[in-house]
């Protein structure tokens, strides 16, 4: 999980075009706070998780903002999608 987890900062610094390296994001960081995430960086973060770790979103209630608010709690949900 620890390779996955940082598989998915990287994907997260190059999709939202970041300053910080992975190594600089904590698990836990408010992504909304830290970095201005909103609902069209999440959708870049839907599209990078799709094509880095192929897991589809289908439906308005897979894009919660909610669902992204932390590197974790995008684990979380990629955990429900059967990656690991």
């Amino acid at each position: 999980m620890a390779e996955t987890k940082h598989r998915l900062k990287e994907m997260i610094v190059e999709r939202l075009f970041l300053n910080d390296s992975a190594d600089d994001m904590g698990d836990d960081d408010d992504l909304r706070e830290r970095y201005a995430l909103d609902s069209v960086k999440v959708f870049d973060l839907v599209i990078g998780l799709e094509e880095v770790f192929g897991i589809s979103f289908e439906g308005d209630e897979e894009f919660d903002l909610e669902k992204f608010t932390s590197v974790n709690h995008i684990l979380g949900v990629m955990k429900e999608k059967g990656v690991t």
